[in-house]
């Protein structure tokens, strides 16, 4: 944190918040409500602001750090899914997530939002080409699935046996088209999380949810 800005009504409450920013030697500026909003960007802001440093590792310190559990978004343009893909997998017990160059900014407003802190939590990796991505897992020791709902093989074929306890990472790509050929040749193979319903599709942060949580506790029950 470089800078926090805060309404009064807000101080009174999260004062604590307050004096470790001072502990930090950033600045804490009292400003109205008016100018809170103009900040914020939000109709309905919470009445605090932090200016922070960028977060983002190098793809080569997350790959050193051995990860079991990493998230590839492809293509991913709205902040709020990414914002809450990354937000569960933190939930999961990921170690990374890797927004490649045709993803939506990680530092973007709403998606900033959607992480609900979890941007702090996790290392993220941001503009690296698809193709050098998956080649680093690959060369991590990690196997590349791709969550794809045309795919032949079913994530519960994959829960029966010990596939989804192998270091993993899960390709994830647009909400509206999925994942192009050119991506989907990139990967090991190819997953479909099942439909049992009705529905047509699942939403993409549903679906990254279900995969996430699959390959967690197939690595719990190793």
């Amino acid at each position: 944190m470089t800078e926090l800005f805060i309404t009064a009504p807000a101080l009174a409450k999260f004062g604590e918040l307050a004096g470790l920013a001072t502990g930090q030697g950033a600045p804490v500026r009292t400003v109205s409500g008016e100018v809170m909003t103009e900040l914020a960007q939000t109709i309905t802001p919470q009445g605090v602001l932090a200016v922070c440093r960028f977060v983002d590792v190098p793809l080569g310190k997350l790959m050193a750090a051995a990860p079991r559990l990493v998230v590839l978004l492809a293509g991913v343009r709205d902040p709020g899914n990414a914002g809450t893909v990354l937000r569960t997998a933190d939930a999961a017990g990921a170690a990374g997530v890797i927004f490649t160059d045709a993803s939506v900014d990680p530092y973007n407003s709403k998606c900033v939002r959607a992480s609900a802190g979890s941007l702090f939590h996790l290392p993220i990796v941001v503009g690296v080409a698809l193709r050098e991505a998956a080649a680093g897992l690959r060369g991590a020791g990690l196997r590349v699935l791709a969550a794809d709902g045309k795919a032949l093989v079913r994530l519960d074929d994959l829960e029966s046996g010990s596939k989804l306890r192998q270091p993993t990472a899960w390709l994830f790509g647009n909400e509206a088209w999925g994942l192009p050929a050119d991506a989907l040749a990139l990967a090991d193979e190819a997953v479909a999380v099942p439909i049992y319903g009705r529905a047509e599709s699942l939403n993409l942060a549903a679906a990254a949810a279900v995969c996430l949580y699959a390959s967690a506790w197939a690595a719990r029950e190793a």
